[in-house]
């Protein structure tokens, strides 16, 4: 696919990011109603958790759709975690330059902007604090780069903008 092409299709406007953290289940699609999301994104490498296992892939697609909220899953494509070898760096850390000049990476990419481009979109990790995740220093940082707007839904409710991120 070409991500050209379907960059232009999909206008750039705005996304959102959101983690689930240790939120229950209620308080995140609560998050996702006060900001009139549509179409959840699920952007985990892993879709598993033992912590919080409402947020489990089965468990969160079945609690989505009952709160009228279409669950994607995008992890294989733009997840943070890779299998490869050649995307991690000396310590083993993701290297996400790495990562984002990947095909699979932009195809999601490229398909996380068409959802955007048809309905309130936000797409999802684990990690509350954005500045720690991959959602604002891979997904955010390639949608940026594409024209788009990303917010960052916290879980007090409240919007962050691009943030710094911190170091590992």
């Amino acid at each position: 696919m070409d991500l050209s092409a379907t960059a232009r299709v999909a206008t750039p406007g705005t996304l959102w990011s959101i983690g689930h953290s240790n939120l229950t289940i209620e308080r995140f699609i609560a998050l996702l109603r006060v900001h009139a999301i549509a179409v959840l994104a699920d952007v985990r490498t892993a879709p598993y958790s033992r912590h919080w296992p409402q947020f489990n892939r089965e468990d969160l697609a079945h609690s989505l759709k009952d709160a009228g909220i279409t669950y994607i899953f995008l992890g294989r494509e733009l997840g943070g975690k890779p299998e490869d070898g050649a995307l991690r760096g000396p310590h083993g850390l993701p290297d996400y330059d790495a990562i984002a000049a990947t095909p699979l990476y932009q195809v999601g990419l490229a398909r996380l902007m068409d959802l955007g481009a048809h309905g309130r979109t936000a797409f999802m990790c684990s990690e509350g604090d954005p500045a720690r995740c991959h959602r604002e220093r891979l997904v955010a940082r390639g949608l940026r780069a594409a024209g788009w707007q990303v917010h960052h839904i916290l879980g007090d409710g409240d919007i962050q903008g691009e943030v710094q991120a911190s170091l590992w």
